[in-house]
């Protein structure tokens, strides 16, 4: 299984721990090698990471982390990253055409999560997205997490601002090529190039699935709070495993 993560992005709320987001070591270990030891752990046995801002930077530590692990990792430029993150996505279509997981280089998640995504595969024209039913969970932000309407295991509706809702977006999916096209053809309809537009076009056309995370943990590393807590969160499992 491969992997694609989007790590692009400013950041420029989590500036102050570090200029470029997807470095900021938390606990010791950078984001976005904690993101890619969470996919490994699930089976992926190869990366796509999408970078832009501060991509040189990005780029060298990636290719230590790929020596280091001895795994391949594909780096590719977005020159665009300051569009929305579905341009992100579309710039690894030359290079995905099977299923792959599809991740953000800011969401920290239990490895079991997308292990369970790879052990139930939608259909060819279909993609996967793990859901938190949990509406009480304390590490979301209200202000700016994706806010997801899903009914029968489908999606109906997806949003930052939706009102009616019933489950969180873990930013965690299982995709095949199908998505690009959605978001190509989301962006030429109505000029939204976000990754959530190309899956609203898939939810209207009933190729969106939901599989919920039924409590496992995610965190989207977001500004200084959501760091803080993805912290303790992890001191107290150290603290367990060390009793």
């Amino acid at each position: 299984m491969k992997c694609l993560i989007i790590a692009a992005g400013k950041g420029s709320r989590l500036k102050s721990l570090a200029e470029a987001k997807p470095l900021a070591p938390l606990k010791n270990i950078p984001l976005i090698d904690r993101v890619i030891d969470s996919a490994l752990q699930a089976g992926v046995d190869g990366f796509y990471v999408v970078i832009g801002y501060q991509g040189s930077r990005i780029r060298s530590h990636l290719e230590e982390v790929s020596r280091a692990k001895k795994i391949p990792i594909t780096i590719i430029e977005n020159e665009e990253w300051e569009r929305a993150n579905g341009i992100s996505v579309l710039k690894a279509k030359p290079y995905l055409d099977e299923s792959f997981l599809l991740l953000m280089g800011d969401h920290i998640f239990d490895a079991e999560i997308a292990r369970q995504l790879i052990c139930h595969p939608p259909g060819d024209q279909e993609i996967l997205l793990a859901v938190d039913e949990n509406l009480e969970n304390s590490f979301i932000d209200m202000d700016d997490v994706t806010r997801v309407f899903a009914e029968k295991d489908k999606i109906q509706k997806i949003g930052k601002g939706i009102d009616s809702y019933n489950c969180f977006d873990t930013g965690i999916f299982l995709c095949n090529p199908v998505l690009f096209s959605a978001i190509e053809r989301s962006s030429k309809a109505s000029g939204d190039d976000s990754l959530s537009g190309g899956v609203r076009l898939l939810a209207q056309e009933g190729s969106a699935k939901v599989m919920p995370i039924n409590g496992l943990f995610w965190c989207d590393i977001d500004d200084p709070n959501n760091f803080k807590q993805a912290e303790t969160y992890l001191s107290g499992l150290t603290k367990n495993c060390a009793e």
